[in-house]
């Protein structure tokens, strides 16, 4: 078993802050993996989609009043009858207890939640294996962003279409269906895998419902459910009032490089591929390492862009610039931006530095690194 502490050490400090954590994370990203990795001999282990479970806990309060071990693990929650009761009365009755709940979405994507448990649970997005657990996984960055980082295609001795075709199905079956009542697979997954292949592009409502042949509110509430069960992100504009900035218009990002190149029908990659992956990777690494900060872009209507924006706080915002040859890097758009927003730090993210070092381009400071070394903290 690939033990990825990373995300092990972010369970533990969900627990020091609440009783419940709930690990979310699209289906195959590790999640059942994670916690059989916590050791048995700790946890109690329950698969809640074995009908059997319903009636272990059908009495909460007798269910954990038998428990020996101090961490309960719920796997898949949502496939219980009421899983919000039985967790609030596992925190509420029993705080010496730490509980582990997982499912593809976030909490309140499904009528069952409806209680949202405010204040007993800390939400924890498992994303594919990040850029410092390749070498535990013993990968190449070359094979990560060509098959992914859901751990059974990142470990396949090749990329097979069939797995992807295969999980695109399951997904639907088992989480849009029966968490928001959808009953067109075709009509969902075809919106799915157009917006795979705009990947990293804009994303315009009535652009897509026009190019499909759908309806605008058919667009929009397929949309949420993909952005709830984690599958798509959409990275909104950065604006601070500047006339000419895009406030509106976001870019739309596929939760995986394994399936954005299988959508575009990119086998093998070409080295143009490379540098939209990289991207990919990228934001996937912020949303893991800094969850409590909302990363957007910025472009205005002259098209000067940056790739991710980080509001740290009112008077700090950071930059980061994605290129896979720090060579193409082109310093006038940070210009720009700088001369709106002066403070906060500018990272240039490329995938091969030992150490971090600050180049000048300009009068502008720029701090190359790999993803795993940008440090977004407040200045003192």
């Amino acid at each position: 078993m690939i033990r990825r502490l990373f995300w092990q050490n972010r369970l533990e400090l969900g627990w020091k802050e609440a009783p419940i954590v709930w690990l979310a994370g699209v289906r195959r990203s590790g999640k059942t993996t994670l916690t059989e990795s916590l050791g048995l001999e700790r946890c109690l282990y329950l698969n809640c989609d074995l009908p059997e479970i319903e009636d272990r806990v059908r009495d909460p309060k007798r269910f954990f009043a038998d428990c020996r071990k101090p961490v309960v693990i719920f796997d898949e929650v949502h496939q219980l009858g009421d899983p919000a009761r039985v967790l609030k009365v596992g925190a509420d009755s029993f705080p010496h207890l730490r509980i582990l709940a997982t499912g593809s979405s976030t909490l309140a994507a499904t009528s069952k939640f409806r209680d949202t448990l405010a204040g007993r649970k800390r939400t924890i997005h498992l994303t594919p294996v990040t850029v410092e657990e390749l070498p535990a996984f013993q990968t190449a960055l070359s094979t990560r962003l060509f098959h992914g980082g859901l751990p059974p295609a990142l470990l396949a001795t090749e990329k097979r279409p069939a797995f992807y075709r295969e999980w695109l199905d399951s997904f639907f079956a088992r989480d849009i269906q029966k968490l928001f009542g959808f009953r067109d697979m075709n009509r969902f997954n075809a919106l799915f895998e157009y917006l795979l292949r705009q990947s990293g592009g804009q994303f315009e409502v009535t652009k897509t419902a026009t190019a499909l042949g759908i309806t605008r509110p058919t667009v929009e509430s397929h949309l949420r459910a993909l952005e709830t069960t984690h599958a798509i992100t959409l990275v909104r504009p950065f604006h601070g009032g500047g006339l000419s900035e895009l406030v509106k218009q976001p870019k739309v990002y596929g939760f995986d490089t394994g399936f954005v190149s299988y959508a575009r029908g990119w086998d093998p990659l070409r080295q143009d591929d490379l540098g939209i992956l990289w991207e990919h990777v990228v934001l996937e690494q912020l949303q893991a390492h800094f969850p409590e900060h909302r990363v957007q872009y910025w472009r205005d209507r002259a098209g000067h862009e940056l790739d991710f924006i980080l509001a740290v706080s009112r008077d700090q915002i950071d930059v980061i610039e994605c290129k896979w040859d720090a060579a193409a890097f082109n310093s006038g758009s940070l210009r720009l931006f700088r001369g709106y927003y002066p403070k906060g730090r500018n990272y240039l993210v490329v995938p091969s530095v030992s150490e971090p070092y600050v180049k000048t381009y300009g009068a502008l400071e720029v701090t190359l690194c790999t993803p795993d070394q940008v440090n977004i903290r407040r200045s003192a």
